[in-house]
């Protein structure tokens, strides 16, 4: 049976690098396997769940090309996790429970002040129908939780019970649902929770696979003894390790700024970004990669790092214009034409000007849009910066004949050189200056076909142009 996953974001917020690793890790192995990705959008807050982040999402996904077979919503599929809840209810395993928020913190810390761990003491399995009635006459509105089969029959005592399952990605793998309190699913308001709603889904959309973080490794142990109380068999888990910033803290204070909104307004390539998301935190070396499937036939869920990855933006950037340098002409052909960037009037752009230049700045620029600034430096107005004007006359006086071509550069220059005995930086800096107006930049030999005689002259001779 091929592989079904699912990426499930909630519509609360943008994406950022954080979230977006585990979709292109999960996409990544659907297409490699020949599996089929799901997009589940959990919006079941709805004071936080807008249309404006849930359609952010489809936009970034797409961006990335991270196609997904269908969509589901959680928000309309209610009758489903009442009928699942229903059953709990019927098997003995979801109780209503009628504590409020401040009476839970109270017991807590009384637990924790007697050195006992502060899990829930299962106080409301021993109230009776004249209670319950009780309480609800008084105003309060049950939540419910699932109880963990973590106790002998008859009793209520939790007793040290190992949930283990071998995942993907960590090997085996642990957890004492001894230690852990019978989680709410159903809140006071009648809304399902994540925990719940989740394996819901998972069953009945035959999810074979749960690729998530670290972070919910303690939930996957709960979640086991929820799909077997539902019936169902649980999928594979694997959890991959968690982002850290370039200084080893945490990056979930500054995922705002990482957004993948953010890295598409900077002018980042959606390539590069899966390719850095896709290979921090592994074995493989961060580099820029040819395609989606070219990146999808090195995903191994082994070669994926215990330890955090340590994401730093500044890489990604690097990772960026290192890819930029790898794209054909025809790969940013029409995106070239669309910043301005085009031939001579009456030219094709196929092998012309506009062919030229890609080739000469692209391993210049760190975004595509950067390509501006050497377009308005080929054709544009460069205020021309003098240095050795005595060496740039000579320069403007054994300036070439056109045609010019990448051989020019060299004659050029090696006549100044003869005449003025004058070489290596000192020559070849105030040239770029006063061409370029810049103190670096793409190879001169294939620049200076682009700039042409006549703007070479004029700046030469120290005129704007």
């Amino acid at each position: 049976m091929a592989p079904i996953v699912r990426f499930a974001p909630s519509p609360t917020g943008r994406l950022h690098i954080g979230n977006i690793r585990t979709a292109v890790l999960n996409w990544l192995f659907a297409r490699k396997t020949g599996g089929t990705f799901i997009l589940r959008l959990d919006d079941t807050d709805q004071e936080r769940s807008t249309e404006e982040f849930a359609a952010g999402i489809r936009r970034d996904l797409a961006w990335l090309g991270l196609e997904w077979a269908r969509e589901e919503r959680q928000s309309a599929r209610g009758d489903r996790y009442d009928a699942a809840a229903e059953r709990l209810k019927a098997s003995g395993r979801l109780y209503p429970c009628y504590e409020t928020e401040d009476e839970l913190d109270r017991r807590r810390k009384r637990q924790l002040a007697l050195g006992r761990p502060p899990i829930y003491d299962r106080a409301s399995l021993k109230l009776n129908d004249a209670d319950r009635a009780r309480m609800e006459a008084d105003g309060r509105r049950p939540h419910w939780r699932f109880r963990l089969a973590n106790a002998e029959p008859g009793t209520t005592e939790p007793l040290p019970t190992i949930v283990s399952w071998n995942d993907c990605i960590r090997g085996d793998q642990m957890v004492d649902a001894g230690s852990l309190s019978d989680p709410v699913l159903i809140r006071g308001d009648g809304t399902a929770l994540y925990t719940f709603t989740s394996v819901v889904d998972d069953l009945e959309f035959g999810i074979t696979h749960v690729i998530r973080g670290e972070d919910h490794v303690t939930n996957t142990g709960v979640q086991i003894q929820l799909f077997e109380a539902l019936g169902g068999e649980p999928p594979m888990f694997g959890h991959h390790s968690l982002l850290i910033g370039p200084d080893g803290q945490a990056l979930s204070k500054r995922l705002g700024a990482l957004s993948i909104e953010g890295f598409r307004e900077a002018g980042l390539e959606p390539l590069a970004v899966v390719a850095h998301a896709a290979l921090v935190g592994t074995s493989d070396p961060i580099q820029p990669m040819p395609s989606l499937d070219a990146l999808a036939a090195m995903m191994a869920f082994e070669k994926i790092s215990m330890a955090p990855g340590r994401f730093d933006v500044e890489e990604l950037r690097a990772l960026n214009a290192r890819h930029l340098l790898t794209l054909p002409y025809a790969a940013v052909a029409d995106r070239l034409a669309e910043l301005g960037v085009g031939g001579k009037p009456g030219e094709a752009r196929d092998g012309t000007t506009a062919r030229r230049f890609w080739e000469a700045v692209r391993g210049n620029i760190g975004a595509l849009a950067d390509v501006g600034t050497w377009w308005e430096v080929v054709g544009g107005n460069v205020a021309p910066i003098i240095e050795e004007p005595a060496l740039l006359a000579v320069a403007l006086r054994l300036l070439p004949p056109e045609p010019w071509d990448e051989a020019t550069w060299g004659l050029w220059t090696a006549a100044i050189k003869a005449e003025t005995s004058t070489k290596g930086r000192a020559l070849f800096h105030p040239l770029r200056l006063v061409l370029t107006g810049r103190e670096s930049g793409p190879d001169l030999k294939m620049l200076l076909p682009l700039i042409g005689r006549q703007r070479a002259a004029a700046r030469l001779a120290g005129q704007a142009t």
